[in-house]
């Protein structure tokens, strides 16, 4: 995987919308969201958000519709204007930033993906994707080879001469992806971009985001109200409500720990098995406890994986880390997850 710059964070990030954004000097802290609008007939979209983004990562924000993910994610490059809080880029201050500078951060630095692909219709497909290297102005030689590459990356090298209208809907967004690609992006920004395509498209789609995050290394920041999207693309997951941040963590901490009601909600009919390691279902290793000679695992492995393994033996599964045996997982454990009885061990993930 490349080594990539795009580490972001953000504190204290508040959108409002209506009259009363720019009468505020201060941030409603103390005020509900419900409150607030029918005081001032303002909306607060998102409402005192913090959280930092690895190098790297892909960064999955959940929620209903209305939950301000789409707001957030328009706040990241100031489409949309933060009311309050900071947001910084690799350490820039992008708030800060000049009309020239947000320029080249949107041409050259971060790129969008979006649910409609707004591909021009009078242009081929290679023209397409080729369209941001034109706007910075890139010579034509040059733009037209680089969308060869990323048509080839995608496997749509054989529709480059077509146009949008002569391309199904998977294939029309895997355009958007190429031409997202093809400015060398270190951020991609993906606002539900398969929420309108067919299961079985939008399945493709996503293994296709998983394969070119596996070998370019990215910076990912994937919007989605589907929860199965973000438990099979999400490092970690940030669950939004009303424009806050309900609870912050990786699949597993998500699936296995929920922060309250509404995360439980969304995760109550997530197979946990096919989403919690081991590390969640084994108990530590006593002092001086021998670890005996069952089947060894990783403490990351998925506790799906691990079912034959545990179905077939009578000796406890052994849990590696760092070369090191941490615990053991009792057959019985595994066995009484699967059929609903029990529950993991509790995570750590932040409620916020």
């Amino acid at each position: 995987m490349v080594e990539r710059a795009g580490a972001i964070d953000v504190h204290g990030l508040w959108k409002i919308f209506g009259p009363e954004e720019r009468r505020l000097s201060a941030p409603p802290v103390d005020e509900p969201s419900a409150a607030f609008r029918a005081r001032t007939g303002s909306t607060i979209a998102v409402r005192d958000l913090s959280f930092s983004i690895a190098r790297g990562e892909v960064f999955v924000v959940m929620g209903l519709s209305g939950s301000g993910k789409s707001t957030l994610v328009r706040c990241l490059t100031r489409l949309i204007e933060p009311t309050f809080g900071e947001l910084r880029l690799d350490g820039e201050d992008v708030r800060a930033m000049d009309e020239r500078r947000l320029r080249e951060l949107r041409r050259r630095t971060v790129s969008m993906v979006f649910q409609h692909f707004g591909l021009l219709p009078h242009r081929r497909v290679i023209e397409n994707v080729a369209f941001g290297l034109e706007i910075r102005g890139e010579p034509k030689g040059e733009r037209l080879r680089r969308a060869e590459e990323m048509l080839d990356l995608v496997g749509l090298s054989h529709v480059a001469a077509s146009y949008p209208d002569q391309l199904s809907g998977g294939m029309q967004q895997r355009v958007g992806l190429a031409r997202a690609l093809a400015v060398d992006p270190e951020v991609m920004l993906f606002d539900e971009p398969f929420s309108a395509l067919d299961p079985l498209i939008r399945r493709d789609m996503q293994a296709e985001v998983k394969r070119l995050h596996r070998e370019q290394g990215r910076t990912m920041v994937f919007i989605t109200h589907d929860l199965a999207e973000a438990l099979k693309l999400g490092d970690r997951i940030l669950v939004m409500r009303e424009g806050a941040a309900v609870q912050l963590g990786t699949p597993a901490e998500i699936v296995g720990a929920p922060a309250d009601d509404y995360v439980a909600d969304f995760v109550r009919d997530v197979p946990r098995s096919h989403v919690l390691t081991l590390r969640w279902v084994m108990r530590p290793l006593a002092p001086g406890e021998p670890a005996g000679d069952g089947p060894a695992f990783s403490a990351e492995t998925v506790i799906r994986d691990a079912l034959p393994a545990a179905a077939a033996s009578e000796a406890p599964l052994r849990v590696f880390e760092g070369g090191v045996v941490v615990g053991l997982v009792e057959r019985g454990r595994i066995l009484g997850l699967i059929a609903g009885a029990g529950e993991p061990a509790a995570g750590a993930s932040e409620s916020v």
